[in-house]
């Protein structure tokens, strides 16, 4: 990781530009172009959740959401990449020394990429396990070193192996040249994350490069950081990436304003009371949001570096700040995009692919509304599913 942790929102913003210059290649190609990739590498932007034994910058949550925030204002796609690929990195902390530099070390240094199964299994064997499935959203895949897939593990005879009662998962890490890749991303946004679809079959995976997600008693490293699960940090980066889209619509329709004057109109938008109230509102809608997810990020970032702790209620106020930021940063997006009426439907300008975007990334995982659902019970003395918390 060049240069102190601080810098790593300035070296994002230094990025910036590339990245914008590169934004119709990354929606044309569906993927990110290897020159730009390369920037990524050079500043250290796929290492920001690693180990700093490794070369990582072991980066906070505030700040790791603030630099996918200024990457997704230049392009999305590209926030997405570095946002998910950081949060698999995180797997370094669960891995033994040697099998963590043999994944993230090299030139260039290791990206690992994962994404859910539609079926998987994996069978005991001598000295580890043999992997057949099929993983889906493998964002940033296209630029891996290394995959992941999650799997049941299975005894030779097909009975299911169970860990403190109940049947056993692990997550199986190998070389992404070991699996066939399917061309499957054909998006209305996010187009550039190459979030495809991989296919393994009888792969041997040795023990030492598998893992229990999240659970403490595999971990070989241990830092504050790592006391967060990998679903916190990705729920924090993703609303990251959302503030950012909303933030450069606003922006882009704040400068469109000054200078459009619609049909049927004597002066520009900029001059409508409606205009005004609605940049208002949407401002103050996005900044509340940006601060609540930051402002909560940062509290509990100090407590868990006093107590060496991640709680269950601190867990719950992540998910509620990031979920809540995402709805917000969508409702400010389709505020912005409306009001610049035609201007936004033409290809021309970036209205659209941001408005496609940002309605992307509220359609995933982290955007679903039924989080609020979750929160709510606990809030009110139920117990809450936490598998996403």
């Amino acid at each position: 990781m060049p240069g102190p942790v601080n810098e790593a929102l300035d070296r994002a913003r230094d990025l910036a530009p590339r990245i914008t210059a590169a934004a119709d290649e990354i929606e044309r190609a569906r993927r990110l172009p290897d020159p730009l990739v390369a920037g990524l590498h050079e500043a250290g932007l796929f290492r920001m959740l690693l180990p700093r034994t490794l070369g990582g910058a072991e980066l906070d949550p505030p700040t790791f959401v603030q630099v996918t925030e200024a990457i997704a204002r230049a392009d999305a796609s590209t926030a997405w990449v570095v946002c998910q690929t950081n949060g698999c990195s995180m797997t370094a902390a669960y891995l033994h020394p040697d099998v963590a530099r043999t994944i993230f070390g090299g030139e260039p240094a290791g990206v690992l990429a994962w994404g859910p199964p539609t079926t998987s299994t994996a069978v005991v064997t001598d000295g580890g396990y043999r992997l057949s499935g099929t993983f889906n959203f493998a964002s940033g895949s296209r630029h891996a070193t290394w995959l992941g897939g999650q799997a049941p593990i299975v005894q030779g005879d097909g009975t299911p192996r169970r860990r403190h009662g109940a049947p056993e998962r692990r997550t199986l890490l190998f070389p992404a040249a070991s699996v066939t890749m399917k061309d499957v991303w054909h998006t209305i946004g996010l187009r550039g994350t190459g979030s495809d679809s991989f296919v393994v079959t009888d792969l041997f995976v040795p023990h030492a490069h598998t893992f229990t997600r999240d659970d403490s008693a595999e971990r070989h490293y241990q830092a504050p950081l790592y006391c967060f699960p990998q679903g916190s940090l990705y729920a924090s980066g993703f609303a990251g990436v959302a503030l950012g889209i909303a933030r450069s619509l606003l922006g882009d329709f704040v400068a469109l304003a000054t200078d459009k004057t619609p049909r049927g109109y004597s002066r520009p938008l900029r001059e409508s009371a409606v205009t005004q109230a609605q940049v208002a509102q949407a401002e103050a809608k996005l900044g509340a949001a940006r601060v609540y997810l930051l402002s909560s990020l940062r509290e509990i970032w100090s407590a868990v570096g006093r107590t060496g702790v991640l709680t269950l209620d601190q867990r719950v106020a992540i998910r509620l700040a990031a979920s809540h930021a995402i709805r917000q940063a969508r409702e400010v997006a389709d505020v912005a995009y409306h009001a610049a009426g035609g201007t936004a439907v033409f290809t021309s300008h970036a209205f659209e692919r941001r408005f496609r975007d940002i309605h992307t990334v509220a359609q995933q995982l982290q955007g679903r509304d039924d989080h609020f659902e979750t929160v709510g019970k606990f809030l009110l003395g139920l117990e809450p599913d936490t598998t996403f918390l």
